[in-house]
């Protein structure tokens, strides 16, 4: 497990436990022998938290410019994009989905952590965009106004680009 998804699984923990959610995030063990369809799951009986999260982390300090579907994403051997399986287990599952970045800086600096609807994702990677600059990434809801604040921003983000049902 990266830093960045064991961080993310505690903090949304953390804030579940103060704010008296009944969530529970965590992070299916990953094997090589076995798929892992996301990074981080979030049980629970509100809809809003019922989540699926995909967690990339690129670096500004070493000259990322974007998030790109070609290269941060994988491809398994039958050529299906991680995507494709990440749109079918959410549509399974019911579970809302969301790609969190986060954004590197350098040593001594802070990281930041974007949190991007799935229909945004799924839409962008389907019209063939490349992916996502890191200032549109910027533009979404960071985790540093509270995580749960941004999850509900996200979650009013999705209704509006996307829907009731997501997509």
């Amino acid at each position: 497990m990266s830093e960045f998804e064991r961080s993310l699984v505690n903090t949304l923990n953390t804030a579940f436990r103060e704010a008296n959610k009944r969530a529970v995030a965590h992070r299916i063990k990953q094997s090589r022998f076995t798929s892992q369809v996301v990074d981080v799951l979030v049980d629970s009986l509100d809809p809003e938290y019922y989540l699926a999260i995909e967690c990339k982390s690129i670096s500004l300090e070493k000259g990322a410019k974007a998030l790109y579907f070609s290269q941060h994403f994988t491809v398994d051997g039958r050529g299906v994009h991680q995507l494709i399986h990440m749109r079918e287990y959410i549509g399974l599952s019911g579970r809302r989905g969301i790609l969190a970045v986060e954004l590197r800086k350098g040593q001594g600096k802070r990281r930041e952590v974007h949190l991007i609807p799935w229909c945004t994702v799924i839409r962008r990677f389907d019209s063939g965009a490349v992916g996502f600059s890191v200032e549109e990434i910027e533009s979404y809801p960071s985790i540093d106004s509270g995580i749960l604040n941004a999850l509900r921003q996200v979650s009013e983000m999705e209704s509006e680009e996307c829907g009731q049902d997501g997509y």
